[in-house]
């Protein structure tokens, strides 16, 4: 007797059914993949009920996902522990497959397949293909080509997943958001929106819609279409601020530098004394010996660059002698190249630094120079005070001599020996004193 699908027929040949060949459900969700098997197998026989899957590779063996054996119970492999499962009833002929929390790797052919001891006529498998269902992601638009007069640009809309393939759909609005056709010379295919020859109608709004099975995402654009001209000036404008931004930028590092070399003159002008106050503690000569040994340093550091020098001569010369006794073999030849030209590097770091420091050290030499600048006209100062004082000085011995030479003529001795002469005579009559009558 022949046997036919979805039929119970007397013989006892099995015939494994799944009602439809294609399941869909969405990505995340939970999945039932049914199995029905006719007759139930008779009692006290063993069943074995196995569900499998193809595999990503074709002509790779079938991924095993669980098996039941009425004798030795459920087994789930590895790679389905914990998201497959199995409903069955032997009585009933029921064996579905239950897939929780489904992917996009869950899109695939899988087989049901029933096995009854001592029974191998019949149809003992069915398949079916699980298509998971993805929603399209929001789409990206783009705008290809020049927004301008006269000229031909592309929007694009895609999506970067989706299954099955969304479809794409552009819709246009002018600049008051009011829906209107696309124009006639417009295409829209598989998301790519052609239009040709702008003009200043063609500015607006464009939305795309991505759509498939399961729902749709959307994306938009704002094209304002313009001269060549005003783009062009735009661009001026742009480049002109950048231009302008810089310029301030480099006048604000040009104050800065300045007002910090202000700060430090101030600073080393704050150690003197000033031009009116007091004298410093030391003297002249310990000065002049602070300002020859400050100006010795620069010497110093001039024989340091000369001896540097004299090291990057004999490095060169050394170099030279490498270079003479280079081997032929053309990779050590590089190899020791390579090595001159990096000690050739070094050496003309080493020579800048020395630059360097000759450059401070001729900064500190003027800063000497200024300082002693500075004790000169304290030492002329000094000079001039001293100056002063002696004329102070004179000034006051010819006081103490004019009042010497007054008190020389108070106590002169002629005229203390006039006085005492005056006492030995006797004194004087006045002309008009009466004379005595007995003389």
């Amino acid at each position: 007797m022949t046997c036919q699908r979805g039929l119970h027929v007397a013989s006892a040949a099995i015939v494994v059914d799944i009602p439809q060949k294609q399941y869909k459900v969405a990505r995340g969700d939970n999945a039932t993949l049914p199995c029905a098997f006719t007759p139930p197998p008779p009692a006290g026989s063993t069943t074995e009920i196995t569900w499998k899957a193809t595999p990503d590779v074709p002509g790779s063996p079938m991924i095993d996902i669980i098996k039941f054996n009425s004798a030795t119970g459920m087994k789930v492999y590895k790679n389905y522990k914990g998201r497959a499962g199995l409903t069955f009833d032997l009585t009933k002929g029921k064996a579905d497959l239950q897939l929780v929390r489904v992917t996009s790797a869950d899109n695939r052919t899988y087989e049901c397949h029933v096995d009854v001891q001592e029974e191998e006529d019949g149809t003992l498998s069915d398949t079916a293909n699980l298509i998971v269902l993805v929603a399209p992601s929001t789409p990206k638009c783009t705008i290809e080509g020049k927004t301008e007069y006269f000229q031909d640009i592309t929007l694009t809309c895609k999506s970067e997943e989706g299954t099955p393939t969304p479809t794409y759909k552009w819709q246009s609005y002018d600049v008051l958001n009011n829906p209107r056709p696309n124009p006639l010379k417009a295409t829209d295919v598989n998301g790519v929106l052609s239009l040709y020859n702008i003009s200043k109608d063609t500015s607006g709004f464009y939305v795309c819609t991505s759509t498939n099975e399961i729902r749709s995402a959307k994306c938009n654009l704002t094209m304002a279409v313009m001269a060549p001209s005003m783009s062009m000036a735009s661009t001026a404008g742009i480049i002109g601020a950048a231009a302008g931004a810089l310029v301030l930028l480099l006048v604000i590092i040009i104050c800065c530098c300045c007002c910090r070399r202000k700060k430090n003159k101030e600073e080393e002008y704050a150690m003197g004394t000033p031009e009116d106050g007091e004298f410093t503690d030391k003297d002249p000569e310990e000065q002049d010996e602070h300002v020859r040994s400050e100006q010795e340093r620069p010497v110093k550091s001039a024989d340091r660059r000369d001896v540097q020098d004299e090291r990057s001569e004999r490095s060169y010369d050394r170099r030279s002698d490498y270079d003479d006794r280079r081997d032929p073999n053309t990779s050590q030849r590089d190899d020791r190249d390579d090595r001159y030209n990096d000690r050739r590097d070094r050496y003309d770091d080493k020579r800048d630094r020395s630059d360097d420091r000759q450059e401070r050290y001729d900064d500190r030499r003027e800063r000497n120079g200024d300082r002693q600048d500075r004790y000169d006209d304290r030492r002329d100062r000094n000079d001039d005070r001293r100056d002063r004082y002696d004329d102070r000085y004179d000034d006051r011995r010819d006081r103490y001599d004019d009042r010497r030479d007054r008190h020389d003529d108070r106590y002169d001795s002629d005229r203390y020996s006039d006085r005492y002469d005056s006492r030995d005579r006797p004194p004087s009559v006045p002309p008009n004193k009466p004379r005595d009558p007995r003389n």
